[in-house]
């Protein structure tokens, strides 16, 4: 049975509630969802639904996204890090499963700090945001988007026209879900929801544009997760985007990471076909027989 809670999470003095999902019993295991305009921990309800079977499951919307009403503030790779850290503390976590840019963060963190965690699961992991993966970089032109987002007159009616209806099931076909009509009717009414949200547009606008990007290239986000000390597991679907899937094919190399690529799915592979990844994870943290 899952319990819904709110955790306030305080930073730089402004209370910021976030929704926590909590089920099941046994070692704890955190799940984090990407950062989109459309994510929330609901994506990972999928998965909780399998681990808690055998797992203490907390499932935690990152602040400034998911369905709580969203404070105006300058949102940054450090106000997040900060929430990284204090649901760590919070929850104290044995596993992490991060998913797309939260799997950055997560990296980011670990890398930092001795953290009593056994093992990490990172799916479709993500470290820069899709303005800077098409245009292959940062540009100085994505503060003006940014500026005239954050505008209270003109800001509302550009970011509700790039959150349309239209924009996002032309984005989910082409880079999230791998059947093009798993986002519609009721699925598509819940995150257009989450895109009209009380300052919603404030967020998204900075993840777009990569303004919460953990890390500002390639080097250092695989020098980072080189140096995390728990295992890795990372999840990735066949049908993943081109440009993010060769970032996960150079990750896979590493020494410290475990890959499994599905024959399916793209960057929401955990929220299309949950039971596929969740019998993957569940494999990974099951403690290893005694001998």
């Amino acid at each position: 049975m899952t319990e819904e809670k709110t955790f306030r999470f305080v930073h730089d003095g402004i209370a910021i509630d976030v929704s926590v999902d909590e089920a099941g019993a046994g070692t704890s295991v955190l799940l984090l969802p990407a950062l989109s305009s459309i994510s929330t921990s609901g994506e990972m309800a999928g998965l909780a639904q399998h681990l808690s079977q055998d797992f203490h499951v907390h499932s935690v919307d990152w602040p400034g996204f998911g369905t709580e009403a969203r404070p105006r503030v300058e949102w940054t790779p450090d106000t997040l890090s900060a929430f990284f850290a204090t649901i760590l503390d919070e929850f104290r976590p044995q596993a992490v499963v991060a998913a797309g840019h939260a799997a950055s963060y997560a990296l980011y963190h670990l890398a930092r700090c001795n953290e009593a965690l056994q093992e990490l699961v990172i799916i479709a992991p993500t470290w820069r945001g899709p303005l800077p993966t098409m245009m292959n970089g940062q540009r100085t032109w994505f503060a003006r988007i940014r500026a005239a987002v954050d505008n209270p007159l003109i800001g509302p009616m550009l970011y509700a026209a790039n959150v349309s209806q239209f924009v996002v099931r032309r984005m989910a076909r082409e880079h999230v879900y791998s059947d093009p009509a798993w986002l519609s009717n009721e699925r598509l009414q819940a995150k257009m929801a989450v895109t009209r949200g009380r300052g919603a547009r404030h967020s998204s606008v900075r993840f777009v544009t990569g303004a919460l990007d953990r890390f500002t290239d390639r080097a250092s986000f695989l020098d980072a997760a080189s140096k995390v000390a728990s295992p890795i597991l990372m999840i990735f679907g066949a049908e993943t985007p081109r440009k993010s899937r060769s970032e996960m094919e150079v990750l896979a190399e590493l020494p410290n990471v475990r890959a499994e690529r599905l024959q399916f799915g793209k960057l929401s592979v955990h929220e299309e076909f949950p039971d596929s990844v969740a019998s993957v994870i569940a494999r990974f943290l099951a403690p290893a027989p005694s001998v």
